[in-house]
């Protein structure tokens, strides 16, 4: 399993259940690597997704304790177990964790690839991605050359699990 994220230069990821950052450049990126695959979210995030709708030639799954949400074209898990159950049809490096902040911290343990998009920007934040560069079972395996679009500047990172 993967996990995918922008995130500030102090490991922010949203404010007010919003992206930080709308780098074109990234969602491009973003769509190119989960493109016929499965994505992985939790409820708020799906709700932050362009018109509340599934991205498109994805299998979108929310992960929800809210045991009554139906969303059309989405398959809802309640819990871990049932999760788990339904990723089983699908290859491990064909998923992706897309956030938020606590579907990121409940599935980490599971992802064994992390593809992080630093932006060299000091935001507000309220929500957090864990630094990779702290964890001792991670490695860093690929840093991009940096980029520039609007003024932004940013460099796209791989994380392996070791």
């Amino acid at each position: 399993m993967n996990l995918i994220v922008a995130v500030s230069s102090e490991w922010g990821i949203g404010y007010k259940n919003e992206l930080l950052f709308r780098i074109r450049e990234d969602l491009q990126r973003f769509r190119k690597l989960t493109l016929n695959k499965v994505v992985v979210m939790g409820h708020n995030t799906f709700k932050s997704l362009p018109d509340g709708k599934p991205l498109p030639r994805r299998v979108n799954i929310v992960l929800s304790r809210d045991v009554s949400l139906q969303i059309p074209g989405v398959t809802v898990c309640n819990s871990l177990d049932a999760l788990e159950n339904i990723l089983q049809e699908y290859n491990a490096q064909d998923v992706f964790v897309i956030g938020g902040e606590k579907i990121y911290n409940l599935l980490l343990d599971k992802c064994s690839t992390a593809y992080i998009t630093k932006v060299d920007a000091k935001l507000p934040a309220d929500t957090f991605m864990v630094n990779f560069d702290n964890l001792p079972d991670w490695t860093l395996t690929m840093e991009g050359a940096p980029m520039k679009s609007e003024n932004i500047s940013y460099k796209y990172y791989v994380y392996k699990r070791s």
